[in-house]
């Protein structure tokens, strides 16, 4: 077996690995509220890349922990990502019909429906999290990591600032702020999180930093370009919404072309990263191609 296939063999199991276990952690639609649970299972039942919770496993692969250590971490900041999805789709928010090639939550069931899905999503994220299998003192560390990048200095206020910018002209500064915490803030914390649990010595947890904060940036210049590139079927969301609500996106500030030679900047940076790092960051390097190679 070569390298390439054995990563995406790795890759794969832990891809199955998560999704067996929100199957099984997410509460039964046959159990009251059944509305409610059932709203929780459409969202995070739903098809994603799992990418969040496969950095989790990939950085505590490539520091020696095992994969039972992390499961927990994995579930938690996927289903922070899942939370913080049925709320983007809000018709408060980016008001879409469509995520992952399915109805919305809202859409699927009802708004106040799907707000209190993206809740208890959420709470049910720190529930994992705290019973992890783990010390108390990196669960605490873990705990709040999560907490700083779902809150005001990480997703929410990325979101705030992308409404604020809403047909606003704000310079590449601004935006690269706006997406490093709108969406480079969760990946940062899931590989974090794996670094916790393997006590990552502090010049470990700085080169995956630098890693992670590329790896945030790309997966954003990625996404715009693909919401101008794809189209809806292969996106499984609504194409050009971007431009639709005069959104603030890398290729309308800088151009397509300025775009993908940032991605291609960002790419480099992410693997100089992880070759200081001295350890098996083979899963890590498949990670960030899938992010600029990705097609929805």
């Amino acid at each position: 077996m070569s390298d390439a296939v054995s990563v995406d063999a790795r890759l794969a199991g832990w891809q199955v690995r998560i999704e067996d276990a929100l199957r099984r952690v997410l509460p039964s639609p046959d159990v009251e509220p059944k509305r409610l649970h059932a709203a929780m299972r459409h969202a995070a039942l739903n098809g994603g890349k799992r990418i969040r919770p496969l950095l989790v496993y990939a950085t505590g692969h490539a520091l020696g922990v095992d994969e039972t250590s992390l499961d927990d971490a994995a579930l938690a900041v996927e289903l922070i990502h899942c939370y913080s999805l049925v709320h983007d789709d809000l018709p408060a928010m980016d008001d879409d019909d469509l995520r992952r090639g399915q109805p919305t939550v809202h859409i699927a069931f009802d708004e106040a429906t799907a707000i209190l899905a993206g809740d208890a999503l959420q709470s049910l994220a720190f529930e994992r999290l705290a019973q992890a299998a783990l010390p108390d003192k990196a669960k605490v560390a873990m705990l709040r990591e999560l907490a700083i990048a779902s809150g005001h200095a990480g997703m929410c206020g990325g979101q705030a600032l992308d409404i604020d910018a809403t047909g606003q002209r704000i310079d590449i500064d601004q935006l690269e702020r706006l997406h490093a915490m709108k969406t480079g803030a969760l990946l940062r914390a899931a590989v974090r999180l794996g670094a916790l649990a393997a006590g990552a010595a502090t010049a470990q947890q700085q080169v995956l930093d630098a890693y992670a904060d590329a790896l945030g940036l790309a997966f954003q210049v990625k996404d715009d370009l693909l919401d101008i590139e794809g189209d809806s079927v292969t996106l499984g969301k609504t194409a050009g919404k971007d431009i639709a609500q005069d959104k603030a996106t890398f290729p309308a500030l800088i151009g397509v072309e300025a775009s993908r030679s940032r991605l291609q900047t960002l790419s480099a940076t992410m693997f100089a990263s992880l070759g200081q790092l001295q350890a098996d960051a083979s899963a890590l390097e498949a990670l960030g191609r899938r992010v600029v190679q990705r097609d929805r």
